[in-house]
C-alpha cells in the first residue's frame, strides 16, 4: 500500500511543479500590451468604385482606403474594375500610386 501511496504522492507532487512553472512563467517575461499602435488602421472598401481626383483631371476605377485614424481617404487605382493593379501592356507587376482624396472628420460625430 506504501509503494502506490508514495506512487500517487510523486504523480501529484510532479503535476504541481509543472502547473506551477505554467502559471508562474510569464512573471519574468511578461507580455507587452499597448492600448494605442503606432501601425496605421485601415478600413479597405469592398469592391472597386470610380475614383475622381480632387482638381477634377482624372476618374479612374480603384480601391477606396481609409485611414481610421485620421479620417484620411484614400483611392488606389487599378486601370480596371479588378481588385487589384492590372496593366496588360507590360510584363512586371504593377504598383499603383495613392491619390489623396479627402478626409472625414471623425472628431465632429456624436452620439
Amino acid at each position: 500500500m506504501t509503494r502506490i501511496d508514495l506512487y500517487t504522492k510523486a504523480t501529484l507532487t510532479m503535476i504541481a511543479v509543472l502547473l506551477a512553472v505554467l502559471v508562474f512563467q510569464p512573471i519574468p517575461h511578461p507580455v507587452v500590451v499597448q492600448a494605442q499602435s503606432d501601425r496605421p488602421n485601415f478600413y479597405l472598401e469592398p469592391g472597386t468604385n470610380t475614383l475622381r481626383k480632387p482638381d477634377g483631371t482624372a476618374q479612374l476605377r480603384g480601391k477606396v482606403v481609409i485611414d481610421l485614424k485620421t479620417g484620411g481617404a484614400w483611392g488606389f487605382p487599378t486601370m480596371l474594375g479588378a481588385p487589384y493593379p492590372v496593366d496588360t501592356t507590360v510584363t512586371q507587376p504593377p504598383v499603383s500610386e495613392p491619390m489623396y482624396l479627402g478626409r472625414f472628420d471623425f472628431a465632429k460625430m456624436k452620439r
